[in-house]
């Protein structure tokens, strides 16, 4: 009898079984193709080209003047005004802090005058524009022509006339420290919310005193929800000062505005403002990232790269891959 060669074929080899914990060979390993994003790419390219555009446009554009921008850049008057600008914006972040700590204490106290105080008292500057406290601090001197330090109802034992004491740079400081006092309260009050209960119980079973509790335990712990907050003030602050020059306070806008009433290079010398601004927003900014770092330790397992890390990062993965594609593997592949 006989049989047909398709019954007698004989079954394929099975591939040799491997271990699984043994390493795969190099020809066992296939080429993994990386997920294309061709929209990724489209939205980079059209927004380096508009970006490209609107530098363009004004690098290339004459009415911004860049010759005057540079003359008038580095001028005393401007430098002056740029000093007296930050002078103002860290006298006001330091007393506001200090006067806002004390008011948000004040809030979370067990006391319900203290409580009510400090709540009438945020309440009624974060009510009024800034604008309005500043014009109504400049003409207290209608409302109260002197001032007395004396018994309530009784006799006074000193006064004296607000007109020589309240000058524009002092107004100016009196109305930016109270308004940034408001705010700090609620971002300080804020911050020690944040703590866990438990940690102030933990401390009061040790026999802590409260204030103790509140400048060992508490506030280190809520620095890291103060922090962030208390920069966005700060270069919120730096940029608020610029009121002030309606009070003819010579801060850095109202010293470019007196150039360029003199001059009428009134673009140029807004450019100059505008610079001077963005750099020194920029230095605060990064300062912000480090005082942010240094809170973030024992909260975060890891704490963020600084900017030269995350460069040197990038650099050594660029440097992998162009290794990996001039390796002599690479190339037989």
């Amino acid at each position: 009898m006989s049989v047909s060669p398709d019954v007698l074929r004989v079954p394929d080899a099975a591939p040799p079984r491997r271990d699984d914990l043994t390493p795969p060979r190099a020809d066992e390993i296939s080429r993994i193709v990386p997920r294309r994003h061709p929209g990724r790419w489209l939205s980079a390219a059209a927004a380096l080209l508009v970006l490209a555009m609107v530098v363009n446009s004004v690098i290339r554009n004459q009415r911004f003047q860049w010759s005057v921008v540079g003359q008038y850049f580095t001028t005393p008057a401007v430098l002056d005004g740029l000093l007296l600008t930050l002078w103002l914006t860290a006298a006001v972040m330091v007393l506001g802090f200090v006067i806002g700590t004390v008011f948000a204490v004040m809030r979370l106290s067990a006391n319900p005058v203290l409580r009510t105080i400090s709540w009438g008292y945020v309440w009624i500057f974060r009510s009024t524009p800034l604008l309005v406290q500043l014009l109504f601090w400049f003409n207290i001197g209608a409302l109260y022509p002197t001032l007395g330090i004396g018994i309530p109802f009784g006799p006074e034992f000193l006064t004296f006339k607000t007109v020589n004491l309240f000058g524009a740079g002092l107004t100016a400081l009196i109305g930016l420290t109270l308004h940034e006092a408001a705010y700090a309260a609620e971002v300080v009050r804020g911050g020690i919310l944040s703590v866990d209960a438990g940690q102030t119980e933990a401390a009061q079973a040790l026999g802590l005193s409260r204030w103790r509790v509140l400048r060992r335990v508490i506030v280190p712990q809520a620095m890291r929800s103060i922090v962030p907050t208390a920069g966005n003030m700060l270069i919120g602050t730096l940029k608020g000062t610029s009121i002030v020059s309606v009070l003819a306070v010579q801060d850095l806008l109202f010293s470019v505005q007196l150039i360029y009433n003199r001059t009428y290079q009134v673009i140029p010398l807004l450019m100059v403002a505008t610079i001077w601004y963005i750099v020194v927003t920029s230095v605060l900014s990064a300062g912000q990232f480090y005082v942010e770092r240094y809170y973030a330790r024992g909260a975060a397992r890891e704490l963020p790269a600084t900017p030269l890390q995350r460069l040197r990062g990038r650099a050594a993965a660029v440097t992998g891959r162009l290794r990996t594609a001039t390796a002599p593997d690479a190339k037989l592949r």
